[in-house]
């Protein structure tokens, strides 16, 4: 659907403006928004849940870099762990669901590096909003809210 200033030619047709022509202009008051428009880019928040997994790793190693990670983005909800798999449970402000994902994504890969991660592949994500969240945790079958925060074994 396109949207155009109250006012204008709705059509891009040839008779829709003369060259030269002097169309008249309506002004909007800050803030204002037409009817039915939504507001396009205000960040939302979205509960996400990134799983990783792969070859063995010592436990102790595993846990020291989940509390780097923690450490370094003091976002991180919760994380559980094994020797071989983790999860990591977090809220992220995004415009929507695409870039709240593709931050998601590139998580674990970023900050191989300086938290000292296991090699793990990302094997699962879920993303969902804060009202799906809450919604499913009042139905009895989502995540439970993450409960002690910090970095926990299985």
């Amino acid at each position: 659907m396109r949207r155009v200033r109250p006012g204008a030619a709705a059509s891009r047709g040839p008779s829709a403006r003369v060259p030269g022509e002097e169309r008249a202009l309506t002004s909007v008051a800050a803030g204002d928004r037409y009817e039915g428009e939504e507001p396009a880019d205000l960040p939302r928040l979205w509960h996400v849940t990134l799983s990783v997994s792969g070859d063995e790793a010592p436990l102790q190693e595993v846990r020291r870099a989940l509390e780097q990670l923690a450490h370094d983005h003091p976002f991180l909800l919760t994380s559980r762990y094994a020797n071989d798999h983790a999860e990591i449970r977090y809220w992220e402000e995004a415009r929507d669901l695409h870039d709240a994902a593709a931050v998601a994504l590139r998580l674990w890969g970023e900050h191989r590096q300086t938290a000292g991660l296991p090699p793990w592949e990302i094997v699962g994500l879920e993303v969902i909003d804060r009202q799906t969240y809450h919604q499913r945790v009042a139905e009895g079958y989502g995540p439970l809210p993450a409960s002690p925060v910090g970095v926990h074994p299985f």
